[in-house]
Order: C-alpha cells, then structure tokens, then sequence
C-alpha cells in the first residue's frame, strides 16, 4: 500500500510562507507530477513527504498514519535525487545494495534483491563495474535500483533527468513510466518540465508560489485549465491569450486559444497578422505571428507549410476551443 495524503500542510522558512496549504489525495500504485515554475514549491513539498524537512502544520498521512514525526528512514518511503549521489568505488552491485546491507540483511538475500532490480533495470550485465564506467543513464538506473530494492510504499523523484541530454531523456522517461507500472509503487516525480508531466502522470499537481492551483490528469489541465496560471503553463507551445474587446465579446476579461486550434490561412477573415517568424520542423510547423493591437500570437500547424517571415497570414480560432477567463483569471464555464 503507499496511499499518500496531504492535510493543510504548510512550510514556513522564518517569515517567509513557502508552502501554504496544500491538500492533497495521492492513490495508491499512481503516479502523480509536481510541476511548476522554479521557486513555486514543489521540491520543498516533496521533501515535506519524504521527512528530510519538518512541517510547519498540517498533516501528511502515509496509508492513514500521520507520519510527521516520524523520522525518514521509517516513512517506507524512497528517493532518487537529481544527482545519483553514487559511491564511486563500490560497484553497481554495492551501490545497489548498499542500503540493504546497512540495514542487516543477509547477504543472501541481498544479492536476491539486487539481482532482480538489476533484471528489471537491464543492469545485470554492468553489476561488477564502477559507476565511472557507465553512461549517464546507467547511473541514474543506479540510483533507481538502490530505491527499488528497499520494495518502498512509495518512490520520490526530484528531477532526476535534468542531467542527462535530450535524447537520453526521452528515453529514460519511458524506461521510467514503464517500471513503475510494472512495479504498481506509487510514485511522486519533481519537474519543473511540463512536457515530463503530461507524458509521464497519471495526475498532475500545478504548483505556483506555494500554492495548488490545480490537480487533475494531463488532459483535464489541457481541456479544462482553471485558471490563466495553468493554461498558461500547461501545454507546449503555450496557450496565447486575448483581452480586450475582442474577449468582452466572449463575455470575459481574457480569452485563450491554443497555437494548435488555430486555422491558418493565407487570406480571409479571422485575426490578421503578418509572420515574424517561421519554424519548419518537418512533422510540425510553428508561426509567430505579429497580430497588431492583439499582441504576438502563436500557431501551430501539423505538417509543413510553405509560410515564411513576412507573409500576411488570418488565423482562425475554432470556436469551441476558445477558453474564457473572469477578471480574477479564473476558468469561466459553459
């Protein structure tokens, strides 16, 4: 079991209010994304769970135990960090085990134990090498093996692909989703990178200045963002937004439509602009488009498109795309 809820819990450093108030129900065996800008708290919050910071208030539940005095080592939780804090003269099969040993196991059964992380890690073949040995990725299954063989409630990240190259990361970001569903381990990950956290989450946790604003799936925070925060942070490229008549119009104080549900056409009604730049990446087609008094707007078409910087362009917003906004940025509905 590693159902994880979170009660009113706060973080104070001094006078400054970190964390403020979040509540929480993460489900046993889901995997649930912290995401947000640097600074919003997300990291702090997940130290809070794991027991490496103290709480302010509130209450964190581990299947029902209040667990905030209770010291990390017995929380049954662990943590991969961005860096893989790996000790450089063991071998893998050390720093795999090297947990299991301080805590008395027989060495029997922890050479069972990491073995199978090991099987299930694709490591088996590196066991005897010293982690200057490996590529970045194999260490960072390192780390994520010594996590596993403790057989934790629950698995922590924070960040622990910010170190790796881009093509390295899409990688591991699967070998990632991956185990952890064949593991069933409920798993909190750390990102400041919303595309990790909508190809990675069964939830996602939006978090902005110590504060949630919004927990849902992926295509819940897409299709139906909360407030102007998560649709603006929610989505790649990011949603551009109108105010004005044009959104008095729609009855709101903002509208936001999503570079991908605008239609582009050479001429025609629409929302006039002329492309400031042009970014052919073959399997899509990005324009930043120059739209006068509405500002610099983006739109994305699937494919190529024979378009370039300085052409005259009408965007087209689909309708029943258009997210509307009161004045305190909140999602107005229906």
């Amino acid at each position: 079991m590693g159902q994880i809820t979170l009660q009113d819990v706060q973080k104070s450093f001094g006078p400054v209010h970190i964390i403020k108030g979040a509540d929480l129900d993460i489900a046993d065996g889901s995997f649930v994304v912290f995401v947000g800008p640097s600074g919003c708290g997300k990291t702090t919050l997940l130290r809070l769970i794991a027991g490496l910071e103290d709480v302010s208030g509130g209450k964190i539940l581990i299947d029902g135990k209040n667990v905030v005095d209770t010291p990390p080592a017995k929380r049954g939780l662990s943590m991969v960090f961005q860096s893989y804090a790996l000790y450089p003269h063991m071998s893998v099969r050390g720093n795999i085990g090297f947990g299991l040993k301080m805590a008395g196991l027989p060495k029997d059964e922890i050479n069972r134990k990491v073995e199978a992380a090991a099987a299930t890690l694709n490591l088996t073949p590196y066991l005897d090498r010293k982690p200057r040995e490996l590529s970045g990725g194999q260490r960072q299954r390192v780390a994520i093996g010594r996590a596993i063989v403790r057989e934790p409630k629950g698995f922590l990240f924070d960040e622990p692909l910010s170190n790796l190259d881009a093509a390295l990361r899409v990688q591991m970001r699967i070998e990632v989703t991956r185990l952890q569903k064949q593991l069933g381990t409920t798993a909190i990950y750390v990102t400041h990178d919303q595309v990790e956290a909508m190809t990675m989450a069964d939830k996602i946790v939006v978090l902005n200045a110590g504060k949630i604003e919004q927990y849902g799936s992926p295509l819940e925070l897409y299709e139906k963002p909360a407030n102007l925060f998560v649709a603006g942070f929610i989505g790649s490229p990011k949603m551009n937004f109108v105010t004005g008549e044009l959104a008095a119009q729609q009855g709101a104080t903002t509208i936001g439509v999503r570079p991908e549900h605008l239609r582009i056409e050479r001429d025609g009604g629409g929302w006039q602009g002329t492309i400031a730049v042009a970014e052919h990446l073959g399997s899509d087609t990005f324009l930043y488009v120059d739209a006068g008094p509405l500002g610099m707007l983006t739109a994305r078409y699937i494919g190529e498109l024979s378009l370039h910087a300085g052409d005259h362009v009408s965007l087209l917003p689909d309708p029943a795309r258009i997210h509307r906004f009161d004045e305190r940025g909140n999602a107005l509905r229906g």
